[in-house]
């Protein structure tokens, strides 16, 4: 058997008296969509914390294609191969789309400095490759203070693929989004990371997000995982609709 791209084994993490985070453990493969869904305060962006080491573990370990990666700075876990978008997109707005893909390349060469004249003309040609996968390409040249919110989330998208993650987190990745946006966004995000293998653990609160595209999910529930399974398994499953889906059909979620 393959070793999965992460490997989550007993994640706990208590503040005080509260359990955040309880004994969770989960795989995500290579190219593998898993969604982590449950009410707010289920314990999710915590589980992505301990995963990106913003947050430290009580207990448990997390492993990166078989290596270990918990206690690890978030910045060494990044060069790594672990990506993340957020809830709120994190671009600097005063400067072009070009220039912020520009400024992530850079990071991800380890550069300081300039790029010689060869190695610019390459990043150039690289930023812009990865703003047409996200079709953004008609945006390099604008200031992503200017940018209409859908837009600059795939953009954020492609930041966090300037790093060339083997894991891609994406927290809420359709937050903020019109219903008619929503779709389209998972849509290249699910291309764009199929097609070269990146295993993908995201959370969602909109529930055609989360079945529409997850290859499998997780529930949590008070910081414990409730269950897990297929989309049709989760949504049939009486003790999800009971703590959080309510009546998928009719739109509750």
């Amino acid at each position: 058997m393959s070793v999965p791209v992460l490997e989550a084994s007993g994640l706990s993490r208590f503040f005080g008296g509260v359990h955040a985070v309880d004994d969770v453990s989960f795989t995500v493969d290579a190219g593998e969509r898993v969604a982590l869904i449950g009410p707010n305060g289920a314990g999710k962006s915590t589980c992505f914390n301990l995963v990106n080491g913003q947050l430290a573990l009580d207990s448990g370990t997390v492993r990166l294609a078989g290596a270990r990666i918990d206690g690890l700075p978030p910045q060494v876990i990044a060069r790594r191969g672990v990506g993340r978008t957020f809830q709120v997109v994190a671009t600097f707005a005063s400067m072009t789309v070009r220039e912020n893909l520009l400024l992530a390349l850079a990071a991800h060469a380890g550069r300081t400095g300039r790029f010689g004249l060869l190695e610019a003309d390459r990043a150039r040609a690289e930023a812009d490759a990865l703003l047409a996968r996200v079709d953004c390409a008609e945006f390099a040249d604008a200031h992503c203070a200017t940018l209409a919110y859908g837009d600059a989330k795939r953009v954020e998208l492609a930041l966090a693929l300037a790093d060339r993650p083997r894991l891609l987190l994406m927290d809420e990745p359709t937050a903020g989004m019109p219903s008619n946006s929503r779709l389209r966004q998972m849509r290249i995000a699910a291309e764009v990371t199929a097609g070269e293998g990146i295993a993908v653990l995201f959370t969602e609160h909109d529930m055609d997000v989360v079945f529409g595209f997850a290859d499998r999910v997780i529930v949590l529930d008070r910081g414990r995982v409730l269950a897990q399974g297929t989309p049709d398994e989760i949504r049939a499953d009486p003790r999800v609709r009971a703590a959080y889906l309510g009546d998928v059909d009719a739109g509750v979620s």
